[in-house]
C-alpha cells in the first residue's frame, strides 16, 4: 500500500504544484523518487513531527495540499495537539499519512504499533478518516484526497499487502465497497484486514455460511446506509480491524446500530483488546496470536454463532 500511495502521489504532484510531501526523516527507500523529481514540492522536517504538522498547516493555509508522512504513531500521537489546533481548527487541507497501521511494525513493539489512531482521529472535528483495504484502494483513496476539502487521515500498510479486488471498484469517500454478497452474516473490514476477512469469508462459505463482505475504507464519515442494510438483511454483523475494539470501526458501527434502533440478531467486534502487546513477533505472527488471521476470524464467528443458537 505504501508504494501505491507514493507512486500515485508522485503522478498527481507532477501535474499539480499545490501538492507537497513533508516527511519526518524516514522512508527514503520509497520517497526518494518524489524527492528527486519534485524537490520544490518535498520537505524533510526531520524527527520533529510537531514542526512537520505546523509546516503542513501553514502551507495548506497558503493554498497547498500538504501530505505529512511517517511511521504509524509518529505523525499522530507525537503531534496530536498540532493536528487538533493547527489543522482541524482551521479546516486546513492537510493529509496525515500513517504508514504501517496496526501491528505492521510488529517486532519493534508497542511504541511502533498503531492501535489507537483511528479512535483518536475519529474524535477530532472535521477530520476525514480513510483506511484503504489493499493497494488498489490506497491508490484510489490518494486520488480522492486531492479534491477533498479539509483535514484527512490516511492509514495504510507498509509493503507486501495483496491486491484483493479483482477489478476496479467504484470508490467514493464515505461509501463502503461490497466485495461479496451474503444473506447470513456480514463481515465489515477496514484497512489491512481486508485480505484476511475475504479469506475468512471463503472459509465460512465453504462451511455453509453465506457471508457478505464490506470494505469500509472510510471510517469517518461512516457509510451508515450500508451498516443499516446489513443489520436489516443479515442475521449478524462482525467488524474486523487491526486496531483496538474501543473507538475504531467496531465502535463506529455500534454507534450507528444503537442509535438507529435497527438491530441485527448478533453484533460483535473483532479486533484488539485495550492493552499493549506483550508478544514479540512479526505482523503475521501477531495477527495469529490475537485472533486476526483468517482462521482466527472464522473461529470467533463460529463461536459467536453457536452461542447465539441461530446457526
Amino acid at each position: 500500500m505504501r508504494t501505491a500511495f507514493i507512486q500515485t502521489l508522485l503522478e498527481l504532484a507532477q501535474n499539480d504544484p499545490r501538492i507537497v510531501l513533508i516527511v519526518g526523516d524516514l522512508g527514503f527507500g520509497v520517497v526518494t523518487p518524489f524527492m528527486e523529481k519534485l524537490p520544490q514540492q518535498f520537505i524533510n522536517a526531520g524527527v520533529a513531527e510537531q514542526n512537520m504538522t505546523g509546516i503542513a498547516a501553514g502551507m495548506a493555509l497558503s493554498g497547498k495540499i500538504a501530505f505529512t508522512y511517517s511511521i504509524a504513531n509518529f505523525p499522530v500521537l507525537r503531534c496530536l495537539e498540532q493536528i487538533r489546533n493547527d489543522v482541524c481548527y482551521h479546516k486546513a487541507n492537510v493529509r496525515i499519512v500513517a504508514i504501517g497501521g496496526g501491528m505492521t511494525y510488529g517486532s519493534l513493539g508497542p511504541s511502533h504499533h498503531a492501535t489507537e489512531d483511528i479512535a483518536m482521529m475519529r474524535a477530532l472535528p472535521d477530520m476525514l478518516v480513510v483506511c484503504p483495504g489493499d493497494p488498489l484502494e490506497a491508490r484510489l483513496a490518494t486520488q480522492a484526497l486531492i479534491d477533498y476539502q479539509g483535514p484527512a487521515f490516511l492509514r495504510i500498510g507498509r509493503a507486501g499487502e495483496p491486491q484483493v479486488h479483482k477489478s476496479m471498484p467504484e470508490f467514493k469517500l464515505g461509501k463502503a465497497i461490497t466485495l461479496r454478497p451474503g444473506r447470513d452474516i456480514t463481515l465489515i473490514s477496514t484497512g489491512g484486514m481486508l485480505a484476511n476477512t475475504v479469506a475468512a469469508a471463503q472459509m465460512l462459505s465453504d462451511a455453509g455460511v453465506e457471508v457478505q463482505v464490506l470494505s469500509m475504507h472510510t471510517v469517518k464519515p461512516l457509510d451508515t446506509a450500508a451498516v443499516l442494510a446489513a443489520a436489516r438483511n443479515t442475521l449478524a454483523i462482525f467488524t474486523v480491524e487491526e486496531h483496538s475494539i474501543i473507538g475504531g470501526l467496531g465502535g463506529a458501527v455500534a454507534e450507528v446500530i444503537a442509535e438507529s434502533g435497527v438491530y441485527p440478531k448478533l453484533f460483535k467486534r473483532i479486533g484488539l483488546d485495550s492493552t499493549f502487546s506483550s508478544i514479540v513477533g512479526d505482523q503475521s505472527y501477531l495477527l495469529q496470536q490475537y485472533g486476526l488471521s483468517p482462521e482466527g476470524i472464522v473461529n470467533t464467528v463460529e463461536v459467536a454463532l453457536e452461542a447465539a443458537k441461530f446457526h
